[in-house]
């Protein structure tokens, strides 16, 4: 199993066909953000599944106090780029609420239901974010 910037790359160097599939049934993309003090890439590997055409995340940062620095960079510049396979693309971030949130966090917790255990570290909301093509 890929981890971190080796994930990233290897993603990358095949459109996905190492990557992708992070675990059985357990899809991931790269998210690229610009580092909100830095100005520079952000890469990561993120699980995601697909809501009406566009990929959705979860900022859970494994249920710690404080939101992960990528979630923090696209609330500074929603604009980020997105691959899922060899598919690259521009895409506005957006946090979910209400009870499109609720529907997303479900279908994202079929995926990877660890998302339920992180919820019980935190007394913040997990943020559930779409990646809207743009």
């Amino acid at each position: 199993m890929l981890e971190g910037d080796e994930h990233v790359r290897r993603y990358e160097e095949t459109d996905g066909e190492v990557g992708h599939d992070w675990q059985p049934g357990v899809p991931a993309l790269v998210l690229t953000t610009k580092g909100r003090k830095s100005g520079a890439d952000r890469k990561l590997a993120l699980i995601y599944q697909e809501a009406a055409g566009n990929p959705v995340v979860v900022a859970s940062n494994g249920g710690a106090p404080k939101h992960p620095s990528w979630y923090l960079n696209l609330q500074a510049n929603p604009e980020v780029r997105v691959q899922v396979g060899a598919d690259r693309f521009t895409a506005r971030a957006r946090t979910a609420e209400g009870e499109e949130r609720a529907q997303l966090w479900d279908k994202m917790a079929q995926v990877w239901p660890y998302y339920n255990d992180y919820t019980k570290r935190t007394d913040r909301e997990i943020p559930v974010v779409v990646l809207e093509r743009v």
